[in-house]
């Protein structure tokens, strides 16, 4: 693992922050935003997204769309660590007169460039607006991640299938591959799913990396793409990853500890008694 010991002590805060902030609101798809955690980090805190702290709406931002919503934790425990959003906002979650809720909604915060929850769109939004961004001669990227059991809406594929043939090599998929899906492995749902092929015969131009070693990850994206086609990233992951109870574990896709698992989320995170309070 290529991660640095600094990142790795970040990323041990930030599962816990996720975790005590989850077990507060009373919800959270834990698991979930532990696969994808290392690539959010990634993305806004080792230079992969160019934006302006200081402005939102900069024009020529790369856009970042978390298709798979139920992780939207994550990506706003990432916002915070970044400096985009504030502690007291994070802290807020499923709070009375709460600021963020359980999937990233445009209106909560000006660095959501998409609502999203309902699976399957928002790689659809992400050529839309990789589209429009062509239009204008923007520089700027497109960054879609999806999950692997999401990629079963046909939605996704309508945008898979249609995406080459505009030339979009500024729209870049990230798919969370972690290999289980709500309630099951996703191979015993629907068999290999053969992804690398599956996106190659549709036109794009297919990568696959280790998606919790940030160095290879970052490495892997910022490779340069194909001109004229858009890029997918396949990024193996771990589904609950840093929790060994939850680790490859399908009975974890949205379910909070009780009272003996907590004592093992409590040692694994290192969580004591003074950060619960």
């Amino acid at each position: 693992m290529a991660n640095t010991e600094a990142e790795k002590k970040e990323l041990l805060e930030l599962r816990k922050k996720i975790f005590v902030t989850g077990y507060r609101g009373g919800m959270a798809h834990l698991a979930s935003c532990y696969s994808c955690l290392e690539m959010l980090y990634a993305l806004y805190l080792k230079g992969i997204l160019k934006y302006d702290p200081q402005n939102p709406k900069w024009e020529d931002r790369d856009r970042f769309v978390l298709s798979k919503g139920h992780a939207g934790l994550a990506l706003y425990g990432v916002l915070q660590k970044a400096g985009l959003i504030t502690e007291e906002m994070f802290h807020s979650y499923l709070k009375e007169d709460s600021m963020i809720g359980g999937e990233p909604c445009m209106r909560d915060s000006e660095w959501i460039e998409a609502t999203t929850g309902s699976l399957g769109h928002g790689l659809s939004m992400g050529l839309g607006i990789a589209m429009a961004l062509k239009m204008n001669n923007s520089p700027a990227k497109v960054y879609v991640m999806l999950g692997d059991g999401e990629l079963q809406e046909g939605t996704v594929w309508e945008a898979v299938m249609t995406a080459p043939v505009f030339g979009v090599d500024n729209l870049i998929a990230v798919l969370d591959c972690n290999r289980i899906q709500k309630m099951d492995f996703v191979d015993k749902i629907i068999g290999d799913p053969a992804w690398e092929e599956k996106w190659k015969s549709f036109g794009w131009s297919v990568s696959q990396t280790d998606g919790h070693d940030m160095e290879a990850f970052c490495k892997t994206i910022m490779d340069n793409a194909e001109k004229g086609k858009p890029r997918v990233i396949i990024a193996q992951t771990v589904k609950g990853r840093g929790v060994s109870i939850m680790e490859n574990n399908p009975n974890w896709h949205f379910k909070l500890p009780g009272r003996k698992e907590w004592k093992v989320f409590q040692s694994e995170l290192e969580i004591d008694g003074s950060e619960w309070e």
